[in-house]
């Protein structure tokens, strides 16, 4: 009890600003007993512990019991004061990288739960909890976040007239014409938590405090920016968050409910004060001018917040205040049901299959509420609702019954793919010095004739959520199909290639983790030839797929139940040789882009050229995306050729004859953009040279 109360003593101290000093001057006791107290040599009379409870203010027994709640009326929201150098930010930067999705935040909310994973053998189970109040509890859920402290910031932040106050005005005037609000509450269980200290290195100050910290050590690991986050403040129409962590290490001996608030404002004036953006919930520290941190809070707070978990399982709980899909005003909760649901199922259905007398990665479901009664049930997210092919696939390469020629319609073929990891520059260990060789696993099945998104080639790694999506149609005649990828650890190897596979494909994705291409981090981390092995990669995922489907075409009987003897038959053979005049036309494969100093995009486009011994004339054409309506074309600043092609002098590209593929890197004129560059999207196609004139 003694050493208990002394550490209990001291952090309500901390807590209140007070010094030993002081507290013995309000309780009557000499300085030394204080310290004695503290220091847990000594513990206070039972009537001393009462008049030490009445100066912290804190509840009768709280000495006790080791209670750390606070009460409501202690809790406020901190505004962090203007920068000092006139600097102002007008919204989050971090939060305009995704889209305002409720499936782009499944996406990136789940990827984070699975990278914090507590206990690898049980899976990490997500739960969406959507729910629309109104009435009561609005009013309610408004007093305990003590709005009327709010509601002058969000209505001087909504008037600025940039962007973000934009968004901000729109998500007061819904609140208020609908006279209800939508919150929707992730949980996670089987996860770390929010660890560490409020504002040193962790877990908890990666996530609430700052920017572009990812604080994930694992190699397989999905997301590596630090942005991912963001798309839970984007998602809010009030820029408004809430969290309740149940924690895997204890601090101070607690665990349970560790609660705290951020909002994301843009700079704005009150009366005489500027404040630089973000606020936070929770309470005063004195010790940090008065900043406000996390506290441990008691149940009926956390129920009044929305914030109740289901268990004492370690793992997070983020409340979305004004949950909202993107343009769609008139999105209902069954809507967001959905959407949630499909964002899940397209992303993770690898992630929720595993091997028979096995568990998988994760569990994800999504129930949605009004006013606590159930608008749609708890709904669990099935793999094979979204993708009954490739999940297929998956489970017969996890159970081992995959083939090595397909034969029949639901078995799945097999083939390794190579992806050679070049040597870092610079390496810690003596292995690290040198290239290895990964191979990747390449599944492929047949698919249902009535299959909405047929010959697709889904790739993968890690924690198994879904990477890149590739079309590779197949040749004429051939079955329709559906290819998966997994690279690195997703392949159930943990080797040190299987490990040094799983960083280098992390260093090639960008932040939206959808592709592997050629990123500053790639180029700045490997040695030089990095950039062509991945290049190599994807030209060796689509020759293995169509390898794998042209074997399947020339095999046994089709799709009808032909014989490949009949077949022969009626065929018509194609002139042998390569043709002179092909059909089939150049294709912009990929297109790498970042915006300069200057506003102009500098994209880097490679192409795809079909079998031709004639050389390919030219055009390439910028277009700037539109949501509706014709694509406006821009114009080049300039043209270079990087491989296999040329610019002549009339600005069209000479492709050099035979090539299959060719680079050039273009920069477009920020005189002739219709829109600001970085309000816009950019599209870069080919076109004969004549036509594009």
């Amino acid at each position: 009890m003694v050493d208990n109360y002394g550490a209990w003593l001291g952090r309500q101290l901390q807590r209140q600003g007070l010094t030993q000093a002081e507290l013995a001057v309000r309780v009557g006791v000499t300085r030394a007993a204080v310290s004695t107290w503290v220091s847990g040599r000594v513990s206070p009379r039972p009537e001393t512990l009462k008049l030490v409870e009445e100066v912290l203010g804190v509840a009768p027994g709280a000495s006790v019991s080791m209670d750390e709640t606070i009460g409501r009326d202690r809790l406020t929201w901190y505004h962090r004061p203007a920068h000092a150098d006139g600097g102002r930010e007008y919204g989050n930067a971090a939060a305009f990288a995704f889209e305002a999705d409720l499936g782009v935040l499944a996406r990136e909310a789940t990827q984070n739960s699975l990278d914090e994973i507590l206990d690898p053998e049980r899976p990490v189970r997500v739960r969406h909890v959507l729910h629309e109040i109104s009435g009561e509890r609005l009013d309610q859920f408004r007093r305990v976040l003590r709005w009327d402290e709010l509601r002058r910031h969000y209505e001087v932040a909504a008037q600025a007239g940039h962007k973000a106050s934009r968004a901000l005005a729109r998500g007061l005037r819904e609140m208020e014409e609908r006279e209800s609000l939508v919150l929707l509450r992730i949980d996670d269980y089987n996860a770390r938590g929010l660890t560490g200290d409020d504002y040193e290195d962790g877990r908890f100050a990666a996530v609430v405090r700052r920017q572009l910290d990812s604080v994930k050590a694992a190699v397989s690991a999905g997301g590596s920016f630090g942005l991912g986050k963001a798309t839970l403040w984007s998602a809010s129409s009030l820029g408004m968050v809430l969290i309740n962590s149940t924690l895997s290490e204890p601090i101070g001996g607690h665990r349970e409910r560790r609660l705290v608030g951020r909002i994301d404002l843009p700079w704005r004036r009150i009366d005489d004060q500027a404040h630089a953006g973000p606020a936070w919930f929770g309470e005063p520290d004195p010790a940090r001018g008065g900043a406000t941190r996390s506290w441990w809070a008691d149940k009926a707070t956390v129920e009044a917040l929305y914030l109740e978990r289901d268990n004492e399982e370690p793992g997070t709980s983020f409340l979305i205040v004004g949950a909202h899909q993107g343009n769609d005003e008139d999105a209902d909760l069954e809507s967001l049901h959905g959407r949630l649901l499909q964002g899940l199922g397209r992303n993770f259905w690898a992630s929720m299959i595993s091997a028979d007398g096995t568990g998988p990665l994760l569990e994800a479901s999504v129930v949605a509420l009004r006013n606590g009664v159930e608008v749609v049930g708890e709904t669990r997210v099935v793999p094979d609702d979204y993708e009954p092919a490739r999940s297929r696939a998956l489970r017969s390469f996890l159970d081992g019954t995959t083939v090595d020629r397909l034969t029949a319609r639901d078995e799945v073929v097999e083939r390794r793919i190579p992806l050679d990891v070049p040597a870092l520059r610079n390496p810690r260990t003596p292995e690290e010095q040198n290239s290895v060789r990964h191979e990747a696993v390449l599944l492929l099945t047949p698919t249902d004739a009535d299959d909405g998104r047929p010959n697709q080639l889904v790739c993968m790694r890690g924690n198994r959520m879904v990477v890149m999506v590739q079309t590779i149609n197949p040749p004429l005649g051939g079955n329709p199909y559906q290819a998966l990828l997994l690279a690195g650890t997703a392949t159930g190897e943990t080797s040190p290639a299987a490990l040094a596979a799983e960083q280098y494909l992390r260093t090639a994705e960008p932040p939206e983790h959808d592709t592997w291409k050629r990123t500053e981090d790639l180029v700045a981390t490997y040695v030089r030839g990095a950039v062509r092995s991945i290049t190599d990669f994807r030209s060796a995922m689509r020759e293995g797929v169509l390898a794998l489907v042209t074997a399947r075409t020339e095999s046994g009987t089709d799709e009808k139940g032909a014989p490949s003897v009949l077949r022969e038959l009626l065929r018509i053979d194609a002139p042998k040789g390569p043709p002179r005049n092909s059909r089939s036309f150049p294709q912009v494969d990929d297109v790498d882009g970042r915006l300069d100093d200057n506003g102009a995009w500098n994209l880097r486009v490679e192409v795809s050229l079909p079998q031709q011994t004639d050389p390919w004339t030219l055009a390439p054409v910028l277009r700037f995306a539109t949501r509706s309506g014709p694509k406006p074309v821009v114009k080049w600043a300039r043209l270079v050729a990087e491989r296999n092609c040329e610019v002549t002098a009339e600005g069209s590209l000479l492709f050099r004859a035979g090539a299959r593929t060719a680079v050039f890197r273009g920069e477009s004129d920020p005189r002739d953009h219709p829109v600001p560059s970085q309000h816009a999207r950019v599209e870069v196609d080919v076109q004969r040279a004549k036509e594009s004139m």
